[in-house]
């Protein structure tokens, strides 16, 4: 299953050239790498990221990381989060989520 993790542009920047990140502020202060799927994706731009340009997505494949854990989260959900750092390996790719209007194009064909 891919799983998605938003980024801005100094986050991904440090990834790129670091090869490793332990994630963005609000990962640092819950102690894991917060990500999506693609239906939580659309949500989770909205709610953190409203009005923010230059953001990256990056696509990683659970099935590859066995420190990911599935945990509830906005309404019981289940939220996958990594339980280390995510390694520029880990990685499938990165594309650009352009800030249009009231909200972010995502790459269509998200699974």
């Amino acid at each position: 299953m891919i799983i998605y993790k938003i980024f801005r542009q100094n986050e991904w920047q440090d990834l790129h050239e670091n090869g490793s990140t332990l994630g963005a502020p609000i990962d640092l202060a819950d102690g894991y790498v917060h990500f999506s799927t693609a239906e939580q994706a659309t949500e989770t731009a909205e709610k953190y990221f409203a009005g923010v340009a230059g953001l990256m997505l990056l696509a990683v494949e659970a099935d590859q990381c066995a420190e990911i854990k599935w945990e509830a989260s906005r309404g019981g959900a289940l939220f996958p989060h990594l339980y280390r750092a995510l390694r520029l390996q880990d990685i499938l790719w990165a594309k650009p989520l352009p800030c249009e209007g009231d909200g972010h194009v995502f790459p269509t064909g998200l699974s």
